[in-house]
């Protein structure tokens, strides 16, 4: 007897059920509940002897799905949303079935190979050459800290230790970069940036000082979009023998767009970089590509060993040997499958019609006398307030509109004030849907 007997018409029935969802997208309706809300349903569904396969799959599909967040709508505007091709969730489904092992060459080799045509394709964009390489791991929190890890021992190994290593960043530096150094316990320098965002190399190197051992520079700030001085500050990393990592788990896609590319000149010269294929990529969750410059410096530093381990094909890239982790599924293949199915120069045009729709709404905000556009697009960022709003009063009309699923567009603070804060990466969002639902707003 079967330990898990499962029905095969439920199989049937799941399947039908990710076509459907696949191909008719999310509810922009759908949104987070209480707790007491879900446990009132919920509640005991962990139970001695079992409550059914069709009565856990009917609390997946009526209670758990619609109690989140549809950030793969097009109205879908705020935080920096997921938008994944039909074909990347398609292929998601599959790898799922798939049960890939991917940590090491042994185990996933076909998909290894298919996530590092990925991984190269990034790295060209960025001008690296054959030294350059990566993988990819679950998000961008775990992509900064490998990637600053390997940047800790790659200085430690030129220079003696001292008392306290140190971090160099902006203020408009994503949060992960504060948790990275609070894991590795070293001090974080921030650099007042622009009235952009932006972080200048000599703004940089007015605060630097000699026990930083790594400069992170934003290549798309979350909250404004900004891409810091790239250049300036790969000089000042080539002067002190600092290791330069862009963090672009958001903005860094847009080097896929050529007429977007020259924003983040002196790319060539940074030491590693991350960008979130779940972001703009149009990819599913959880996704986030850590590829170096120069692959054997992630080795030095990431590469385990045990006896265990010992019958590992050493031969042969294994992923293991670049991230903080061992066991990991494949979780590169379905950008590597939207990308194959549709080409490097759709994503570019796709990226390119989100950067042209961003455009599109700040120029309908600088228009409408009820608003203010106060910084954008930056990349896809837009950040606006409207004239004659309260703080609560623009909170309450974010909450509405979520509600409603015509928009969610949700405040954020800029310069101490509340503002709105839209960031475009679906190509499917309408730019006039947007403005319509924004003059609502007075």
């Amino acid at each position: 007897m079967k330990p898990f007997p499962f029905p095969a018409s439920l199989v049937i029935d799941m399947l039908s059920w990710t076509r459907e969802r696949i191909l008719g997208g999310p509810d922009p309706k759908h949104g987070a509940q209480s707790k007491d809300t879900l446990d009132r349903v919920m509640g005991g569904s962990i139970t001695e002897s079992g409550i059914g396969a069709k009565a856990a799959f009917d609390l997946f599909t009526d209670t758990i799905v619609p109690s989140t967040r549809p950030f793969g709508h097009p109205t879908s505007l705020s935080f920096v949303a997921s938008a994944p091709s039909q074909a990347a969730l398609s292929f998601d489904a599959a790898l799922g079935a798939a049960g890939i092992f991917a940590g090491n060459w042994d185990g996933g080799a076909g998909a290894i190979h298919a996530e590092n045509q990925t991984l190269d394709w990034l790295a060209e964009l960025a001008g690296w050459d054959d030294n350059s390489g990566g993988v990819f791991v679950a998000g961008g929190t775990l992509g900064n800290l490998c990637a600053l890890h390997a940047a800790r021992d790659w200085k430690a190994r030129r220079m003696r230790r001292p008392n306290r290593w140190a971090i160099l960043c902006s203020r408009e530096a994503h949060s992960s970069i504060r948790a990275v150094a609070d894991v590795m316990d070293v001090d974080l320098i921030e650099v007042a940036p622009d009235a952009t965002g932006r972080m200048s190399g000599e703004a940089a190197r007015a605060v630097w000082s000699r026990e930083v051992f790594a400069i992170v520079a934003n290549a798309g700030a979350t909250n404004c979009g900004a891409v810091d001085d790239i250049n300036g500050l790969a000089e000042l990393a080539e002067e002190h023998d600092l290791w330069l990592h862009l963090d672009g788990a958001y903005g860094l896609a847009a080097l896929a767009d050529p007429q977007t590319r020259p924003i983040f000149a002196g790319i060539e010269r940074a030491h590693s970089f991350i960008v979130d294929p779940h972001k703009w990529l149009f990819a599913p969750y959880d996704s986030c590509a850590l590829v170096y410059r120069n692959a054997a410096d992630a080795a030095n530093a990431h590469g385990q060993s045990a006896v265990y381990l010992d019958t590992v094909d050493k031969s042969h890239w294994n992923p293991s040997d670049y991230a903080l982790h061992l066991t990991r599924r494949a979780r590169g293949l379905p950008l590597w499958y939207s990308l194959a199915t549709h080409g490097t120069e759709a994503y570019g045009n796709a990226i390119a019609l989100t950067i042209s729709t961003a455009q599109k709404i700040a120029d309908g905000i600088a228009a409408n006398d009820n608003l203010e556009l106060i910084l954008g697009p930056q990349l896809s960022v837009i950040l606006f307030r409207p004239k004659t709003m309260s703080d609560e009063q623009m909170v309450q009309w974010a909450e509405e509109h979520r509600r409603s699923g015509a928009l969610l567009c949700l405040p954020t603070r800029w310069h101490g004030r509340m503002v709105f804060r839209l960031c475009i990466v679906n190509p499917e969002t309408n730019a006039d849907g947007v403005l319509k639902i924004l003059n609502t707003l007075s």
